[in-house]
């Protein structure tokens, strides 16, 4: 017996095997297949393994700021990995300065899961909105030094006074294992210290965690690929 029936008149359909994966031809069927975003693309045809930890990031993000009503992200890039945020938030606004990026993450927009898109330098003005949560990750190790508490400061200024953040950033130690292609662009990795002294500047309270490939820890700094910041209490 053929496994192709006819749904309606010119469109077969395949059916699984086993009736309970029907369900992953019937969401083909209504928003087609998604594809990767420009960025991820690069990631997953160059350094496959490097996605886990990406994507890993974005949990840790999602589970910190759960229940959060409107939240913004500075830097989506493709905004690949901004749906795992948005399963446990209210509504994400995904901002970026590259309106390449922008478009691409526009393109692949699925309508069950609405995402605000804006380009925009954070580096030029906060946004008006006043959000519950902000959070920024591989972005303030391409922020000039110089700029850096500008970067910071236009994050806290978007936000409640209630709000938090969270900075996700390679630690300065990883660099020497950092692709080329990272290290093109990362021009203020930072010691564990120097991020915190940072961020105390716009923020009461700073929490710091060590993340190493995709678990987050408390373990020692100087061993750490990667910093995660909990800020919370900004300073007006």
């Amino acid at each position: 017996m053929s496994n192709v029936v006819e749904k309606r008149p010119g469109a077969p359909i395949v059916q699984t095997v086993e009736p309970q994966y029907q369900n992953c031809l019937d969401i083909e069927a209504r928003f087609g297949r998604a594809t990767l975003g420009l960025m991820t693309n690069q990631v997953w045809h160059d350094d496959p393994r490097r996605l886990t930890f990406v994507l890993a990031r974005y949990k840790f993000v999602a589970k910190m700021l759960s229940g959060r009503d409107h939240v913004l992200e500075v830097g989506c890039a493709d905004a690949f990995g901004t749906r795992i945020v948005q399963q446990d938030v209210g509504h994400v606004t995904a901002l970026d300065i590259d309106p390449v990026l922008i478009n691409d993450a526009r393109k692949r927009i699925n309508p069950e899961w609405p995402l605000d898109f804006i380009v925009h330098d954070i580096l030029d003005a906060p946004l008006a909105n006043e959000f519950d949560a902000a959070y920024s990750l591989d972005v303030l190790e391409h922020i000039e030094a110089e700029d850096e508490d500008q970067f910071v400061s236009n994050i806290a200024a978007s936000l409640k006074t209630s709000g938090v953040a969270i900075i996700g950033s390679p630690s300065l130690n990883s660099q020497q294992w950092a692709s080329p292609t990272s290290k093109a662009g990362h021009i203020n990795c930072k010691q564990a210290g120097e991020l915190k002294s940072l961020l105390e500047r716009h923020f009461d309270n700073v929490f710091v965690f060590s993340m190493n490939d995709e678990v987050v820890h408390t373990g020692y700094f100087a061993m750490a690929h990667y910093y995660f910041a909990l800020c919370c209490g900004r300073r007006r």
